[in-house]
């Protein structure tokens, strides 16, 4: 069957269809339906089935005789460290881990706050709350104490896993003073903290509320897997709000295993025994879905790796890992790749391994611009699949399914929707428009398995997020549009499309044009406030290494080359020369908070952004343009 077959299918039997997915999980009851809608307008997936997580990602293999395959392999340059662990060792690691958490009360249900780095025991202690049916909410390793203390509060965790530190190139992240301190804060104090030492440095632990990782595991009894309803939390992941306040979004248990398990063959072309390889933080929701669940649920074998793209140590470290640990599949962002070919605009790097087990190259977490995948394409000489989803949805809403069958590749777009997603282009008044026309991209409820079915203690929030600006459908906050065989086109978000005397304009699409310039290594345009047509375009062009050419001249070409190609309606006439932009630490440019430096208006400094003084160099930027300047 092909993708229209497949997708058809769906949307004939939306039940059927999924009902047939969940038999590939092992069920301790099976659910009698796929859909149920409990009242006010709430979808729920597979509530009546009874399920272990645990037991799916680990357990299970090795009851299947495959207990000596790799499950995790840990590859971390920063500390100049690899190791791998079978099915069997992850089994009885995890059980371990569960049996001292239960020993120290943790029960079905409590939840625990983990705030690790990028190590396997992370990875570990997600699996042991699964294991006990305790609901987990990893905080990414070294956020900020006000940051985390907000989310104590709002989860209310029994207990807090933690490492002692992070690494990161040439410094030593300290987490346990970031913990306590937030614990300090915070309103709710957990019982009891798990603090895995790393010998980089070793925290000095609070008496009475502490416990060392290994020493708290001592004699303890394993724990066996806990069946929870199909609609019981797995985790809760908080992403940034407009407001400032996190958004704790929700994973139901059964929707979950259901959904990752059917997108690792259908959309990644992934067989149990390969190779997976995400190159993103279990910190975000890559990371959960796709370096720490969908892998394991599927029998594959998951990369950890603790490093950046460039500078751990070299713009080749990605080619080293894929070479070394025969990975079929890679997924990462395009800024990480934006980040490799701006060290190494050749591709020198690649030529010095053999990638001859890379099968594809899975993008998303940013709009993957046509330039970016072209370079890929070249200089690895292997497919490049731009992918769209969002920390809501868990998987992915628009791909292109290499497993059932690859689509032909349109540069720009994240392809086509996956089953279980009825994605629209509305306008304003929620009215369906022409392809090609730039719009609000919705989904028509319900929404399929695997995705958010509320937000943790706000369901008015969650309502008002997503479900009352276009009644019956899901709101995700992008803009875009279909074309005529109906490929999404993801152009921005909501928030950044401009009107600039009356017309819409995407700001992606300036971008995209931006990034053709041959010196133009990374951009972003933003909507800046003017008197006389509204809003005007500004964009910011980070350079290639090596680039010595004048400034000045550079952007002439930009500015010319966004006329020639979108044409005068743009108004595009402000461009500026940055070293860097500003970004949060998963990667995504942080366009509307550079809007508001922009325009001198007061903003939240964002809790996730990766290094705040590159505000004060966009402003220095802005300046010489009429921008940027504080008010009196």
């Amino acid at each position: 069957m092909g993708y229209k077959d497949v997708y058809a299918g769906w949307q004939s039997d939306p039940e059927g269809f999924w009902m047939e997915a969940a038999r590939a999980i092992d069920w301790d009851r099976v659910p009698s339906r796929a859909l149920s809608e409990p009242g006010e307008g709430r979808y729920e997936w597979f509530a009546d089935g009874m399920v272990n997580t645990c037991w799916n990602a680990v357990d299970r293999h090795v009851e299947a005789g495959r207990g000596e395959q790799v499950a995790i392999i840990w590859d971390s340059p920063v500390t100049h460290t690899k190791r791998e662990i079978t099915y069997v060792e992850l089994r009885n690691r995890v059980a371990t881990l569960a049996g001292a958490l239960r020993a120290k009360g943790v029960e079905k249900g409590d939840r625990v706050i983990i705030y690790m780095p990028m190590i396997p025991e992370a990875l570990e202690a997600m699996l042991a709350c699964a294991r006990l049916g305790a609901i987990h909410s990893v905080v990414f390793g070294g956020f900020a104490a006000h940051e985390l203390a907000v989310r104590i509060d709002d989860a209310q965790p029994k207990c807090i896993i933690a490492a002692s530190c992070g690494l990161e190139p040439g410094r030593v992240v300290h987490y346990k003073p970031l913990l306590d301190g937030a614990i300090d804060r915070a309103r709710h104090k957990p019982e009891f903290c798990v603090i895995y030492q790393r010998e980089q440095e070793v925290a000095a632990l609070v008496e009475g509320r502490d416990v060392n990782w290994h020493g708290f595991q001592y004699g303890v009894t394993p724990a066996d897997c806990v069946p929870v309803e199909g609609n019981h939390p797995a985790y809760i992941l908080y992403t940034s709000g407009t407001t400032g306040a996190p958004k704790g979004v929700v994973r139901h248990t059964g929707g979950h295993l259901v959904a990752l398990h059917w997108s690792m063959k259908n959309i990644y072309d992934v067989d149990p025994g390969d190779r997976f390889w995400a190159a993103s933080d279990v910190g975000w929701v890559v990371g959960h879905s796709y370096i720490c669940y969908a892998p394991l649920i599927y029998g594959a074998t998951t990369l950890v790796f603790e490093g950046k793209p460039v500078g751990t140590p070299d713009a080749g470290t990605f080619w080293r890992v894929i070479s070394e640990h025969r990975v079929k599949s890679f997924f990462t962002a395009p800024t990480a790749f934006r980040a490799v070919k701006r060290e190494d605009p050749a591709g020198e790097f690649v030529a010095k391994y053999d990638l001859s087990c890379l099968k594809a190259v899975y993008l998303a977490g940013e709009r993957a611009d046509p330039d970016t995948i072209v370079w890929a394409q070249t200089m690895l000489g292997k497919p490049v699949i731009d992918h769209w989803w969002q920390t809501e949805t868990g998987w992915g809403i628009a791909a292109n399914p290499m497993g059932i069958e690859p689509l032909p590749v349109k540069l720009g777009s994240p392809s086509v929707p996956m089953p279980g997603y009825d994605v629209r282009i509305l306008d304003e008044g929620g009215h369906e428009v022409a392809p090609g026309t730039l719009g609000a991209i919705a989904i028509r409820l319900p929404l399929p398995p695997g995705t958010l079915p509320t937000l943790w203690n706000a369901e008015e929030r969650f309502r008002k997020s997503y479900l009352t600006h276009f009644p019956g459908f899901y709101e995700t906050g992008d803009a875009g549009m279909k074309d005529e065989d109906g490929y999404l086109y993801i152009m921005a978000r909501t928030d950044d499309v401009i009107n600039v005397a009356g017309h819409r304009l995407s700001t992606g699409g300036m971008e995209e044009v931006l990034a053709s310039h041959p010196d133009v290594a990374e951009c972003a345009v933003i909507g800046v406030s003017d008197p006389l047509k509204g809003q005007l375009p500004l964009g910011f062009v980070c350079l290639n290494r090596g680039c010595d050419r004048p400034h000045a001249e550079i952007v002439r070409e930009c500015v010319a080359l966004v006329r020639d190609r979108i044409g005068p309606v743009a108004a595009f006439k402000l461009c500026a020369v940055v070293d860097r932009l500003p970004k949060t630490r998963s990667g995504k440019i942080l366009r509307a908070t550079m809007a508001k430096v922009a325009d001198g208006e007061p903003f939240k400094l964002p809790a996730t952004i990766d290094d705040p003084a590159i505000l004060d160099e966009i402003r220095a930027a802005l300046e010489p343009l009429g921008y940027g300047r504080l008010p009196a």
